[in-house]
């Protein structure tokens, strides 16, 4: 059976899976020090095609670090994404096609998880009502899914039902604008993140470079556009991840290889720009197909994880907890090429290097001191890894 958790919010008890994907792992993990479950189940999400079939499971066994695959790939059209519901009884991906059940559009399915297997069952799909979504995110009471649409430069919301079945969209919004860089010719919704208050959802749209926060009401399934922050013409905001104190956000940008740290007013709903450093090495200039791809916070809010496509390296920074400015620390290798994504392990003390066109994924042990990488060895083929979902067993 897989591990639950009971985190308390004001008088209100909400069942939670130690199964997060990483930018809310932090918020839910914090405080949690009892009964740290020795393995976990890894739901990677895929590109597919002559080599995927859909979304693939691994087991994780945190003693000897070792991954291992397990379950037959639930069949779905390019899931590039996935996210675990709260409850951990529920799973959710993007199918980031342009097309999607003879609409124009992606779609994005909902799929229900055998609680002694881990082994996914599709529920039902809705159309995203934008091409090629690209990212998706569950609010905490598990009542609201939020996509970005990529192509579509657009966002839609949908209302989970307590079997896991999606509404139709009960939200649609399509940006506007455009920027500088060859490929900011329109908008492009990458990322769509809750807020670890559960009361804002923040954008990164890399066509228009602004992160626009959306206010949720996570009941309706409903989101209002509320305030956005500019990042610099040409920077092509991809990824975001919130500290787990609510005090700070960090976005990492895809064009000119930088990530930004912010200050976050929760109360208000605002981000301000506090900080850009680079991606690369001290010295290092961005070279001709090099880009930036994922960010994460660690779950104890000290490190700052961002992964470079064509450099193919993880870049580590220090959080300082008063001001939340970053400090590099290091980049090391994934051992493998375009890290599309990585995830790091809710107990935090390993991260999985995705990467895409090697087809493998790479474990590093994390120094829990200074968050640098260690590569442990360990590496296993899968086809096209880009997400990864973690649920406890």
């Amino acid at each position: 059976m897989f591990a639950r958790v009971f985190l308390t919010v004001g008088l209100v008890a909400i069942p939670l899976a130690l199964s997060f994907i990483f930018s809310t792992v932090g918020n839910a993990h914090e405080g949690h020090d009892h009964h740290e479950p020795d393995t976990f189940l890894v739901y990677i999400g895929t590109y597919t095609g002559p080599e995927s079939e859909g979304i693939y499971t691994f087991e994780f066994d945190r003693k000897s670090g070792k991954l291992t695959s397990v379950n037959q790939p639930a069949k779905t059209s390019n899931p590039s994404f996935v996210a675990v519901h709260p409850s951990g009884d529920f799973l959710y991906a993007v199918n980031e096609d342009a097309e999607f059940n003879g609409e124009k559009g992606g779609g994005i399915t909902s799929f229900s998880i055998d609680p002694e297997t881990g082994a996914l069952t599709e529920i039902n799909s809705q159309c995203t009502h934008g091409e090629h979504p690209c990212h998706l995110t569950i609010d905490q009471t598990g009542r609201t899914v939020g996509v970005a649409n990529y192509t579509g430069g657009s966002i839609a919301a949908y209302r989970i039902g307590r079997d896991g079945a999606l509404s139709p969209a009960s939200t649609f919004v399509q940006h506007q604008g455009k920027s500088v860089h060859p490929r900011q010719e329109a908008p492009h919704g990458h990322s769509i993140d809750v807020d670890p208050a559960n009361r804002f959802m923040a954008v990164s749209d890399l066509g228009i470079d602004q992160v626009l926060i959306y206010k949720m009401n996570a009941r309706k399934g409903q989101l209002t556009a509320h305030s956005t922050v500019k990042s610099e013409p040409g920077a092509g905001p991809r990824h975001f991840s919130f500290h787990p104190t609510g005090k700070f956000g960090f976005g990492i940008n895809e064009l000119n290889m930088t990530a930004n740290a912010y200050r976050y007013d929760a109360r208000a709903g605002r981000l301000e720009l506090l900080q850009t450093v680079s991606t690369l090495p001290p010295g290092e200039k961005q070279q001709e197909g090099q880009s930036t791809a994922e960010m994460y916070v660690h779950p104890n809010g000290k490190f700052l994880y961002g992964s470079n496509r064509g450099h193919n390296t993880i870049v580590v920074y220090g959080i300082d907890q008063k001001t939340g400015k970053l400090s590099y620390v290091e980049n090391e290798s994934t051992g493998g090429s375009t890290p599309r994504s990585f995830g790091v392990v809710p107990t935090g003390d390993y991260l999985l290097a995705l990467n895409q066109a090697s087809n493998t994924i790479v474990v590093f042990k994390i120094d829990p001191g200074t968050g640098a990488l260690e590569p442990t060895g360990e590496e296993v083929l899968c086809p096209t890894p880009v997400a990864a979902a973690f649920l406890a067993r």
